[in-house]
This record gives C-alpha cells, sequence and structure tokens, in this order.
C-alpha cells in the first residue's frame, strides 16, 4: 500500500491540475452570465472529447512503458514516449485544422442556434490552437508514469495550469476579453507544458527520430482506447446536449457540477494511475501475484476514498454551489444533479481504479466492449428518453448514474475472472497458462 500511495500522491497533482483550473475558468466565467457560462460549457466539452478520444497516448503508453521498465529495459520505455510525442504532435496538427472548419456547426448541433452557441464557437476557436500541445502533454505523462516518475509530471503540469489561473481572471475581468481570454488563458498553460515534457524527453539521450514501425504499433495499440473513448464521448456530449436543450440555467449548473464530477473523477484516478504503472511493471516482470494484489489493494481504497468524497459534498452542498455562480437561475437548477453527483462517488471510486488495473494490463479491448456496451444500453436510452419526456438534468444524472452501475459490473467480474493478467514486457498475445482467482500466480492467455 505505501509503494501505491508513493506513486499515487504525485500522480493526484497532475490529474487534479486540469480538472481544478477548469474549475477555476468555471468560477470566473460563471461571473460574467449564463449565456458565457454556457458557452464554455459546451466548447469545453468539446475539446475535452479530443483528449478523451486521443487517450490512448497517456494510458496506452503507459501500459507499454510500465511492463518495459518491469523488464528493466528503460531506454526501450522512454522511446515508447518519443513514438507518442510524434504521434501526438501529427494528430494534433490534424485536429486543429478539421476543428477550425466544423466549430460552428458543431456548436449548433450542441447548444442549438443563439447566443450559447455564438460564445462556443468564439471560445472553441481559439481554444482549438491548444490540441497539440494537450496532445503532447498526454504522451509526456504516459512514458513517465510507465517508467514511475511521477514527480516531475507534477511540476510541468503545476507550471502551466498555476500561471494560467492567475492569468485567467486577468485577461477575462481585468482586461475585459470576456470569454475570449479564458481561451487564451488554456492555450497558456497547455503550451508551457508541452514544452517543459519535450524539454524532459531530450535529456533522455534517446533517439528522438520517428520509428514508422513504432508509430503504427501505437496506432494499433491505440485503437481500442480511442474506440472505448467514444463511448465517454457519445455519452458526456449527449449529457451536455440535452441539458443545452433543456435551458442555459440547466446547462450552466450541469456545466458547474459535471466539472467537480471530473475533478473528482480524476482525484480517484490517481489511485488509477498507480495500480496503472504498478500492474504493467509486475506483469513485465512476470509476477502475476503481485499484480493481483495491487489491484485489490486499489479496489478496497477507491471504496473508501470515494466515500470520504460523498461525504464532503453533501456537507457543503449549501455553500459551494454559490462560489462557482451567483446567477439565481443556476443555483435553482443545481441541486438537481448535486445529489446524484455525491451518491455516485463510492461507485466512482472503484470504477475508475479498475479501469487503471485493466489499462496497466492492456486489457483495452475488454475495456472498449464493455464501455461501449454500457454506454448503448445504459446511458445513452436514458439520457435521450429524459429529452424526450422533460426530465432535465434529473434525467441526465441518472444516465451518468445507471452507466457507471454497468461499468462496475463488468469490471468487478473481469477483475475476478483473471483473465486479464498476460505476463511478459509485452501485451502481445502468446500461448500462457491461465489464471484462475484472485491469488493465482500464473499468467493468463488474452482472449482474441
Amino acid at each position: 500500500m505505501r509503494e501505491v500511495l508513493r506513486l499515487a500522491v504525485p500522480a493526484l497533482g497532475v490529474l487534479a491540475a486540469e480538472p481544478l483550473y477548469l474549475l477555476v475558468d468555471t468560477a470566473v466565467v460563471g461571473h460574467l452570465g449564463a449565456t458565457q457560462l454556457a458557452g464554455l460549457s459546451v466548447g469545453a466539452i468539446v475539446l475535452s472529447q479530443v483528449g478523451q478520444q486521443m487517450a490512448f497516448l497517456s494510458f496506452g503508453t503507459t501500459a507499454r512503458a510500465a511492463r518495459l521498465h518491469g523488464a528493466n529495459r528503460r531506454a526501450d520505455a522512454v522511446a515508447e514516449g518519443v513514438q507518442a510525442t510524434w504521434v501526438a504532435a501529427l494528430a494534433g496538427l490534424v485536429l486543429l485544422t478539421v476543428g477550425q472548419l466544423l466549430a460552428e456547426p458543431i456548436a449548433g448541433l450542441l447548444a442549438g442556434s443563439g447566443s450559447a452557441a455564438d460564445a462556443a464557437v468564439g471560445w472553441l476557436r481559439i481554444a482549438l490552437f491548444g490540441a497539440p500541445l494537450v496532445l503532447i502533454t498526454m504522451a509526456g505523462n504516459g512514458w513517465m508514469r510507465g517508467v514511475q516518475d511521477m514527480r516531475r509530471p507534477l511540476w510541468f503540469v503545476l507550471a502551466g495550469n498555476g500561471i494560467s489561473a492567475v492569468l485567467c481572471p486577468v485577461l477575462v475581468h481585468g482586461l475585459h476579453w470576456g470569454l475570449n481570454g479564458s481561451a487564451i488563458a488554456n492555450v497558456v498553460a497547455q503550451l508551457i507544458s508541452a514544452a517543459l515534457f519535450v524539454r524532459a524527453l531530450s535529456a533522455e539521450g534517446v533517439s528522438l527520430k520517428p520509428v514508422p514501425a513504432h508509430l503504427r504499433a501505437q496506432l494499433v495499440y491505440g485503437r481500442d482506447l480511442a474506440l472505448l473513448g467514444l463511448a465517454f464521448q457519445a455519452s458526456w456530449i449527449s449529457a451536455t446536449a440535452v441539458a443545452a436543450h433543456t435551458s442555459a440555467a440547466a446547462v450552466g449548473a450541469h456545466q458547474i457540477v459535471f466539472q467537480l464530477w471530473m475533478f473528482l473523477a480524476y482525484v480517484l484516478d490517481a489511485l488509477a494511475v498507480a495500480a496503472q504503472a504498478l500492474v504493467g511493471a509486475a506483469l513485465g516482470a512476470s509476477d502475476g501475484e503481485r499484480a493481483q494484489r495491487v489491484a485489490w489493494q486499489v479496489v478496497r481504497c477507491g471504496l473508501v476514498f470515494g466515500s470520504v468524497l460523498s461525504a464532503v459534498f453533501a456537507a457543503l452542498s449549501g455553500v459551494l454551489p454559490h462560489v462557482f455562480t451567483a446567477d439565481p437561475a443556476v443555483l435553482t437548477e443545481m441541486p438537481k444533479a448535486w445529489w446524484f453527483f455525491v451518491a455516485v462517488q463510492p461507485i466512482g471510486g472503484v470504477v475508475f481504479v479498475l479501469d487503471g488495473v485493466l489499462l496497466g494490463a492492456g486489457d483495452a479491448k475488454f475495456l472498449r466492449t464493455a464501455n461501449a456496451c454500457a454506454a448503448l444500453l445504459g446511458f445513452l436510452p436514458v439520457v435521450w428518453a429524459s429529452l424526450a419526456l422533460g426530465w432535465g438534468l434529473v434525467g441526465v444524472w441518472s444516465a451518468l448514474t445507471v452507466f457507471l452501475l454497468f461499468r462496475l459490473a463488468n469490471n468487478l467480474t473481469r477483475l475476478r475472472s483473471g483473465r486479464w493478467a498476460v505476463l511478459g514486457a509485452t501485451t502481445e498475445p502468446t500461448r500462457r497458462p491461465r489464471m484462475t482467482g484472485r491469488r493465482a500466480a500464473a499468467g493468463a492467455e488474452r482472449p482474441a
């Protein structure tokens, strides 16, 4: 457990920095009014889905680098970071170009016509310049987590987001740049962090040249994680769209509670990141028993920490919403989402750490299929029914709760099966003994 916490504490700072900055951003923009807050909500959810869709740059690189690190092949582990950074830069330029062309129709689709959509387009066009930088930072976090270097990424991310958190209110309110000032502050944060990660990679002494075969391997591994991201993308965008079509006040309230939920998800993901690095290293060193032990330790921790967070935010229900907005309509809508947000914390605590365990094992195919089923059978039917039946935020957050329950059942079943643990420095399928039960030490054959 001490080893889990040694990695989880600095990882917490890295994971919490971005959503914490978004909370600051939300609070700053929230005092401009409901229209600007709605524009930020729509723009931010689109940009966040870009990162979600490219999550393999972080999680996939961590899984591959951790196995190599566990097999005492540090140079090869760092080389995974080089290739991931090339993929990030190239993909980021494509996303920037396509995003500029599609910003207006996407905002219109999510928010309809009107001032909220116009505000979202302006914010999004500026913020998209940070897309390549966000992806480079994700790749940097990936290889550094894999080699269990958690402290430097913390300082890199804090440097960018700390400066931007100071800059945001200055640009938005001090210079009266409004919502555009928020987007510019975002890009500044991303530029600083990406530059520091590239500098750290250059100092490792490995070749920085792109290797086409390795780039293809990164993309093949990332395919399943990208499809996994689609399940989340469809869910979060649908939630924002339903809230936006309810009212500006409803989407503003959803933005605040959703950003709090994402912040706490990243807090709990600190345990998942530690589990991912430790599970990957244990499997790379062919120590299946240790991988199983770490997995069940973090499950217990996730349940305890999620329960504590639930109690804390229940106690803050009468105070915290006023920090983010003074708009009476938004404050009236907020309790419809708040109590769902409080109730799902223990469930989320277990789900998120199990995602980390399975990602550390390279079990991306299972996660892809399981989360797609959870979205298609759980989340999407409920959220779109809420739009048709006028359930508003109660329907949106009911859908999020159902989604988490589906994921909880799927992940626990997979963990108990032991089929996720494949021994060796890579995740390529080979014939190995199957694991059975929680404490089995042998490797498993990954299903096709």
